[in-house]
């Protein structure tokens, strides 16, 4: 016989509770199921209840959603994802580089106007596009203000981002995988 059967009392609401209540409760407003008047009633009830029969009575007529486990929806998102990932890295590798400059060296003015550094002749490019700098500890890319965006890894730039190696940068539609110069070697090449 457990203990319940000899009367000890049910365990109180916790705060989890009160939230998982409330959410439920929350998804029947936004579905429409509840009017505004009836959910402002029934967030008090859920406020100040103190057992689980309290809640019951509340939320009997609202469906609820079966917790779905985390790692199932992270593996399912994960093989969904698989084949942009794929398609991502295979263009990236694929992409033209485009070298950092060095320090000390000039911002680089990318765009189309004609005194641009590195001039992309394309109508998604702005005349006056981005800038990419060298700074004391690496690089800043900075975009112009720019009609289609500048993007860095798929994320568009708003002011000025810290740019590396490997990131792909993209002006309008046009791509780049970012690169450092290698110095020359001073090594003769290998006679076959």
């Amino acid at each position: 016989m457990t203990s319940l059967e000899f009367g000890a009392p049910q365990p109180r609401l916790s705060d989890a509770d009160r939230e998982r209540a409330l959410e439920v409760l929350r998804e029947g407003a936004a579905d429409g199921r509840i009017s505004q008047n009836t959910f402002e009633r029934r967030m008090d009830v859920i406020l100040q209840a103190q057992w689980h029969g309290e809640l019951h009575s509340v939320l009997h007529d609202l469906p609820t959603r079966r917790p779905r486990n985390r790692w199932f929806a992270e593996a399912v998102a994960r093989a969904l994802s698989f084949p942009r990932r794929l398609s991502d890295a295979w263009q990236s590798e694929r992409m033209p580089e485009l070298l950092l400059p060095g320090p000390g060296a000039h911002a680089y003015s990318i765009g189309r106007a004609p005194g641009s550094m590195l001039r992309l002749n394309h109508f998604t490019v702005s005349r006056t596009h981005a800038q990419l700098r060298a700074t004391g500890d690496g690089w800043k890319l900075r975009d112009l203000g720019s009609s289609n965006g500048t993007w860095v890894n798929g994320s568009r730039v708003t002011g000025s981002v810290r740019v590396r190696p490997g990131d792909v940068v993209r002006f309008g539609q046009i791509g780049f995988r970012l690169a450092v110069a290698q110095p020359p070697s001073l090594e003769p090449p290998a006679r076959p």
